[in-house]
């Protein structure tokens, strides 16, 4: 059951007033609404605690958050997407956001909007007479939810504020924007204490909950971005070694992508999508849309209502550039991408190929290709049209796919430590060990020795589209060299003529900057 992703839905029980007297006194025009929800009526018992945690989880379903907006400040952002068009949602892909765009604006509202709600229930929570064991798990939750959302501000936008307080307790006035390091040490902290308050494990109602594994992932992935490579190759080891539960391989990689195989072995957290026939845009109550409106945005075109995108020539090439034990082309490649080629791959017990919605080939699709020019390559990744029997993206409407969006896999955690036990002792055993076991998955030949360009590599066919290569490239100095000096990534919109130093990060909303004058500042740039 997906519990979380329904809105915190509460309720208080209208109260009969008998007035005995009434005067002129003003304790007639000072009157507390009995009808009215606040934080002293609300955190009263174990129900009201567990409303309060899903409600932190709803805002990753806003439309403006993971259900769409998301994806362009992450992965299209990165040297693998190749924007159509040029608008504002586009934009920071090449360089030219604004600090009044809506688009990012948006993402910013609805990750601070996770922190409140975060806030309010590590606050709260532990006054209330319930549970020992369940009262720590949903304040570890709160602790995890805190971080994940700073994780993405901080990635995102950089100069932020640290706010740890419900908004009752403190004064919007002296709120200011802290040193990076600051935020990352306030995520470790928070993360640090989620792992060791949260379960390894919910009842299978409560799947989607954040766990142990996810939290000691997220810590580790925490100091893998500052180059902590001791400590990160320490919480990995710690999930390798089963202590968080017993994460693994899917057998199949294709099984990390669609509705049929949510919540399994390899996930440490996803993020829960429905298609429960709802639309709506914006928001994240009742009755909004909670599936998958950012597929439209990645799916071929002709089969989008949005202006979409393709995928640059590079990435089709590197996964191509080598093959497996079978002499064929990575499996990984038909899951992620759409191409014009007749090769197929014999894996799993399936005879792979380049296919789309509806069971199409390429030239199928586009029958009308010339075959003198080049021709584009598309997304496949998240797509789920074969289990779902989806025509195309927008089929059942704008929220219509109710595929979960994996955001950190076993697979993930195992190329992480291969890195971190790179950067700390090289091509070592136990580095190859772990990059062999991904690549093992998909009948890849093992590595003998490897190079930091080789789990580069492999990061790029393990994970396109999971919104992780922009941010590699960001923690890896090499935004720059990857994108800012290759415009022809961004051909599709507007090359990167529009870069200037400090837009590897998103403008701050000029709201914020506006109603914190003169003790904002705007990031470098803009």
């Amino acid at each position: 059951m997906k519990n979380i992703q329904k809105k915190m839905k509460t309720g208080i029980a209208l109260l009969a007033i008998s007035l005995v007297s009434l005067n002129c006194s003003d304790d007639i025009l000072n009157q507390t609404n009995p009808n009215s929800i606040t934080p002293a009526s609300f955190w009263q018992n174990a129900d009201d605690a567990n409303r309060g945690a899903f409600g932190m989880y709803t805002p990753f379903t806003n439309i403006w958050y993971y259900t769409r907006f998301e994806i362009f400040t992450s992965d299209y952002r990165d040297d693998v997407i190749n924007g159509f068009n040029t608008s504002e949602r586009t934009a920071v892909g090449y360089f030219s956001g604004t600090a009044d765009s809506n688009a990012t604006f948006w993402v910013w509202q609805a990750m601070f909007q996770g922190v409140a709600r975060a806030n309010e229930v590590i606050f709260n929570v532990p006054n209330i007479d319930m549970d020992a064991t369940l009262r720590d798990n949903i304040v570890g939750e709160g602790h995890f939810v805190r971080a994940f959302n700073y994780f993405n501000l901080l990635n995102n936008w950089r100069n932020i504020p640290i706010i740890t307080l419900p908004t009752s307790e403190y004064d919007l006035n002296e709120v200011m924007q802290a040193p990076p390091e600051d935020v990352w040490a306030q995520i470790e902290l928070d993360l640090q204490t989620a792992r060791d308050l949260l379960p390894n494990s919910w009842s299978a109602e409560f799947t989607g909950r954040a766990t142990a594994g996810a939290a000691a992932g997220l810590l580790g992935k925490t100091y893998l971005y500052q180059g902590k490579w001791a400590e990160a190759k320490a919480v990995f080891s710690e999930i390798m070694a089963g202590t968080y539960g017993s994460y693994q391989l899917m057998d199949d990689y294709a099984a990390n992508f669609t509705e049929e195989f949510e919540n399994n072995a390899e996930s440490l957290f996803e993020i829960q999508l429905v298609n429960d026939g709802n639309g709506g845009w914006g928001g994240d109550g009742p009755g909004r849309g909670k599936g998958s409106a950012y597929q439209a945005d990645l799916a071929p075109r002709g089969f989008t209502n949005q202006n979409g995108m393709r995928v640059n020539q590079w990435a089709y090439d590197l996964f191509t550039d080598e093959v497996t034990v079978n002499g064929e082309l990575d499996p990984r490649i038909y899951t992620t991408l759409f191409a014009n080629s007749d090769e197929t791959t014999e894996y799993q017990g399936k005879t792979l190929a380049f296919k789309t919605f509806t069971d199409k080939t390429f030239l199928e699709a586009y029958p009308d290709t010339d075959l003198d020019k080049p021709i584009p390559i598309y997304a496949n990744k998240w797509m789920d049209w074969e289990f779902t029997g989806r025509v195309e993206s927008r089929d059942g409407g704008w929220h219509g796919g109710g595929n979960n969006l994996r955001l950190l896999r076993y697979s993930d955690i195992l190329l992480m430590f291969a890195e971190a036990e790179f950067m700390l002792n090289g091509s070592t055993p136990a580095a190859l060990d772990a990059i062999n076991q991904v690549r093992a998955r998909v009948d890849m030949p093992a590595f003998t020795s490897i190079t930091m360009q080789d789990i580069e590599d492999e990061r790029v066919k393990e994970l396109t589209f999971e919104r992780t290569r922009y941010y590699d490239l960001l923690r890896w100095g090499k935004v720059v060299e990857r994108i800012v000096n290759n415009p022809d990534l961004k051909s599709e919109s507007a090359g990167t003529g529009a870069y200037k130093p400090g837009r590897e990060y998103i403008a701050i909303p000029q709201n914020d900057i506006d109603r914190n004058f003169p003790r904002w500042t705007q990031n470098e740039g803009y």
